[in-house]
């Protein structure tokens, strides 16, 4: 269940703010519609329930804000605009990422590609999807670890009839299985489709909150369109003609030549104009929408517009087709049965207000056959559901007094009746949910490891970078080598006096920056929360992957190279030096620090860029001011430091610690080592901070 209570976004500068107050209910075993055109606050209403906004009120997911929820990922199954992921990820890739993401095993993708068709596509990347192949992506993502509450922002946006109506029946089986489904929509007539209650807004504001029949009764009538260039004199005949036979119809003028006429069929329209020697260039049944709001009173009326009694309800004694005419039926007839006559008048359909801008032409009603008037459905229909005064879970879902089917447009234009909405009637499906996950495991550290191993080795980059890495290190390799004068170290290394950096580290950097830079560029956590979690599990996650990566390109690069030089110039260049250890923990520290710095300079910019620009600035900018600081007559070497250490502990370092130290130390007095610490220090820091500050907001 899902209780938004006064949802308010801000206000920009002098203009109102997008949603003002917006307080509804979401009840578990129902699809719930949330009605409004464009700009009407669809998408910031529910940014604001999902906390990716920040204003004012608050929202209840069975009783606890988002907030309060260890994993909102469980309870809520997000799809916002598009599936966020890296185009050249793989579908089944992308979702076994997510598992490990979510804490749900492996094989919960292979499940979930089942239940929405996209077995045959699971090797597809994201970037070849076509639309509706990536609505079924989306609905797969959130459906992925089980939750209780979907909430999607009109995910049938742009898609073909037969994808609508299967997303639309994977929603209806998701609350008849007792889960809860909120869908936002800009189409009326899609809202009766699937919802079983629907809630408008216009303007930023709740203006109605209806059961769906209630809502197809009031806000949506049968008409039947007319374009004549004699409208004026085709509208008085058709009211003669209804006030001969003691029928309700309305003629309503929409400008120019057209007419909208509401409670008759187009075979009456026809037979009219035809004996009548009317031209007659367009004729067909359509489905006016009454705009938002229509009908949520006890009365139904407009300036300008004269209706009667008999316009909402006729007795069953003046239908002369034979027909019941109840006030609960939203039934329309068939095209074949167009020609009983009054069976406009026995649709159910109360007739309200024009639509905006229409001119009312003509409004003949029967007499008052003694009838009294229907009132209207109130404006908050709960069931047999208690009202909640404070938020409270909800087990299972509440039964609701059974309504009559709505009426929907087909697919050919005709104006059919749509199949009731019975949250606790099992209905014919066609679409099967994934099975739910009984047994979820327990957090554990390498949870975010997984996720992480499996982001970076789902994408071809992170190979491609090694590959140039490699390719430009034996190359400059060879070309120092023909140079000569290159110190032995910086040959294996291929890293010339000109650069800042050898390439092992730039590409290290480059890497390091990836796994934060693509997480803000393909949000795929982003879903739950509106950001990527600054959580120190994910952190560390991150530093272990991209320092695991470091090492395997240092090592790579050095073994690349020496066996380049082996092959051109024979073991003269590849030679071990006596301080190989030191040189080789020095190049493995300047390695793994720039990934560090990588990583976390990309995290506190949000940028890829940012980070990679972050460790060039290290030998660029952060080098020459430790170098500047380190000169003066008081500056003390690493060995005295080291022995002060030795010589003030009461107890000797055990296996030798204070060699290891002094060489730690060492690393450390020169100025690109003490730069790098510097660096990933400061960057540490501010990644901590700003996630303080996130979190405190």
């Amino acid at each position: 269940m899902i209780q938004a209570i006064g949802l308010t976004s801000i206000a920009r500068k002098e203009q109102p703010p997008a949603v003002d107050n917006v307080s509804f209910e979401a009840h578990a075993g129902r699809v719930t519609a949330l009605l409004g055109a464009p700009g009407a606050g669809k998408t910031t209403a529910l940014r604001l329930m999902l906390e990716l906004q920040r204003g004012r009120g608050i929202t209840y997911f069975r009783g606890r804000p988002l907030h309060r929820i260890p994993h909102p990922a469980h309870e809520v199954g997000v799809l916002l605009g598009d599936v966020p992921g890296h185009p050249a990820r793989s579908v089944r890739g992308h979702l076994r990422m997510l598992c490990a993401a979510s804490g749900v095993p492996a094989r919960r993708a292979d499940e979930v590609l089942e239940a929405v068709g996209l077995v045959s596509l699971r090797d597809e990347r994201l970037g070849t999807l076509s639309r509706g192949m990536d609505r079924r992506l989306g609905l797969a993502c959130a459906l992925l670890p089980d939750p209780h509450t979907l909430v999607l922002d009109d995910p049938a946006r742009g898609l073909a009839v037969g994808e609508r109506r299967w997303l639309y029946d994977m929603l209806r089986e998701h609350a008849a299985q007792g889960g809860t489904a909120l869908c936002s929509t800009a189409d009326p007539k899609e809202a009766t489709r699937f919802a079983d209650h629907v809630v408008t807004l216009d303007g930023g504001r709740v203006v109605a909150d209806q059961r769906a029949a209630d809502f197809a009764r009031t806000r949506l009538r049968p008409r039947v369109v007319v374009r004549s260039p004699h409208a004026a004199r085709l509208s008085v005949l058709l009211a003669q003609r209804a006030r001969s036979a003691q029928r309700s119809v309305e003629v309503v003028r929409e400008g120019g030549n057209r007419l909208c006429v509401y409670g008759s069929t187009c075979a009456e329209v026809g037979e009219t104009a035809f004996r009548n020697g009317i031209v007659v260039h367009q004729l067909a049944d359509e489905v006016g929408d009454m705009g938002p709001g229509a009908g949520t009173g006890a009365d139904v009326s407009v300036p300008g517009s004269q209706l009667s009694p008999a316009a909402i309800d006729v007795p069953a004694g003046d239908d002369q087709s034979g027909h019941d005419a109840e006030p609960e039926a939203a039934a329309a007839p068939e095209p074949e049965d167009a020609a009983t006559p009054d069976s406009g008048a026995a649709s159910g359909f109360p007739p309200s207000a024009p639509e905006a801008g229409a001119e009312p032409e003509a409004s003949v009603s029967a007499p008052d056959s003694g009838c009294e008037r229907e009132p209207s459905a109130p404006a908050l229909d709960l069931g047999a559901e208690p009202e909640a005064s404070a938020p409270a879970p909800e087990s299972a879902p509440a039964a609701s007094p059974p309504a009559e089917p709505p009426q929907e447009a087909s697919d050919d234009g005709t104006f059919q009746a749509a199949p009731p909405h019975h949250p606790t009637t099992p209905r014919p499906t066609t679409v099967t949910l994934p099975p739910p996950v009984l047994v979820r495991p327990a957090p554990t550290p390498l949870r975010p490891v997984r996720y992480e191993l499996r982001r970076a080795a789902g994408v071809a980059t992170g190979y491609i970078v090694g590959a140039c890495v490699l390719a430009v290190s034996a190359l400059a390799a060879l070309v120092l080598a023909r140079i000569g004068h290159t110190p032995q170290p910086r040959l294996l290394a291929a890293w010339p006096v000109e650069l800042p950096l050898p390439p092992a580290a730039l590409g290290a950097g480059l890497l390091g920056a990836l796994a934060f830079g693509d997480e803000f560029r393909h949000p795929a956590l982003a879903v739950d929360r509106g950001t990527v979690p600054r959580r120190l599990g994910l952190l560390t996650a991150k530093l272990f992957v991209a320092s695991l990566t470091a090492l395997v390109l240092a090592v790579l690069t050095v073994g690349c190279t020496a066996e380049v030089l082996y092959l051109v110039h024979g073991s003269e260049l590849v030679a071990l030096p006596e301080d190989w250890p030191a040189l080789t923990a020095g190049w493995l520290a300047l390695v793994t620090g720039c990934a560090w710095a990588g990583v976390l300079a990309a995290g506190v910019f949000r940028s890829t860029t940012a980070g990679l620009a972050a460790v060039v600035a290290v030998p660029l900018l952060v080098v020459p001011a430790v170098h500047k600081l380190s000169e003066g007559p008081s500056t003390r070497g690493p060995a005295p430091l080291a022995g002060r250490l030795r010589d003030g502990l009461p107890l000797r370092w055990p296996f030798g610690g204070e060699q290891h130290l002094e060489a730690l130390l060492r690393l450390l007095a020169q100025p690109v080592g003490g730069a790098m610490a510097l660096s990933v220090l400061a960057l540490l820091c501010a990644y901590a901070f700003t996630g303080l500050r996130s979190r405190v907001r």
